[in-house]
Order: C-alpha cells, then sequence, then structure tokens
C-alpha cells in the first residue's frame, strides 16, 4: 500500500473511532458513574490493526488517545494513571492482529480487551483507591459488553474491507 493510501484509512479509522465513540456516549449504554462506557469506538480500532497491520493500528489506537483528550474525555489524576488507563488501555488495540483468527474467531479482540480490563482494574484499586474485586467488577461492566460487541462486529466487518481492498 502507498503512504498516502495508509494515512487515509488511518484518518478514516480515527474519524470512525469518534463518530462511534460520540454514539456511545450520546447512548450511554452501560455508562459508568466514574468513567467508562460501551466502547463502540473500539471497533475501529480493532479493524485498523486488522487492516492495516498492528504498527500502523498501534498509531491509529495511540492517536485515539489524542483524540479523546482533545474533546475533553479523560479523567486523568497522575502521569501513571494516563500511561495506564489511556496509552496502555487503548494502545493495545494495535496489537490484536497479532494473534491469528481461528476459522473466523479473533482471539486478538479477547486478548485487547481482557488486557485493558486487567489496566483499568489495576489503575482503579491503585489510583481510585478501590478495593481489587470491586475494582473488577466496575470496569467489567462495560468492558466485556465492549467485547462481545467487538466479537461480532469486527469480524462481519473486516471481512467486507477485506473483500473491498
Amino acid at each position: 500500500m502507498s503512504k498516502t493510501k495508509d494515512l487515509t484509512f488511518m484518518a478514516m479509522y480515527l474519524a470512525l473511532f469518534y463518530v462511534l465513540d460520540f454514539i456511545a456516549n450520546q447512548l450511554q449504554l452501560f455508562k459508568m458513574p466514574q468513567g467508562g462506557t460501551l466502547g463502540l469506538g473500539i471497533i475501529a480500532l480493532l479493524l485498523a490493526s486488522y487492516h492495516l497491520g498492528w504498527k500502523k493500528g498501534t498509531v491509529v489506537a495511540l492517536m485515539s488517545v489524542l483524540l479523546q483528550f482533545m474533546t475533553g474525555q479523560m479523567y486523568i489524576v497522575s502521569p501513571m494513571q494516563f500511561v495506564l488507563e489511556y496509552l496502555l488501555a487503548f494502545g493495545i488495540y494495535g496489537a490484536s492482529s497479532l494473534y491469528p483468527n481461528i476459522r473466523g474467531f479473533y482471539p486478538g479482540i479477547v486478548v485487547t480487551n481482557l488486557l485493558r480490563l486487567g489496566f483499568h482494574t489495576i489503575a482503579g484499586a491503585v489510583y481510585w483507591n478501590t478495593e481489587w474485586i470491586p475494582s473488577f467488577t466496575y470496569n467489567a461492566w462495560y468492558m466485556i459488553p465492549t467485547m462481545l460487541v467487538c466479537l461480532v462486529m469486527v469480524p462481519l466487518l473486516h471481512k467486507r474491507i477485506k473483500g473491498m481492498f
């Protein structure tokens, strides 16, 4: 692929992330009082990884953090909490394509969402002064539905994207 085409796709996935994230925040499905909601925007990050590869997918995922910062959708209490709950938690989605698909099942979706759940659980316990089990429960409330939606939508959309390009 050409550099121009790659940049265009990366911009498209960032725009898709923004629109899906905006929709999820407006619908307030699984919206938690202290932050966290059904992550429809994650679909775009996963598609970027599967379509463009893990390196460009990681760039898109990290750029989504910048978009969240610019739109004021962040809760930051310390630099390390920012790294854990934003850079690592969203950047990990770029690595989803490193896990080979098995007959239409995308294990990278499960692995990256569980890692993100782990990052948020650790941050909840360490930076938000929540016990471990309540932190896990709080974050699982929106992360498990996010993973399930992604497990359905990403394979369907990725199949279509592969057929187009």
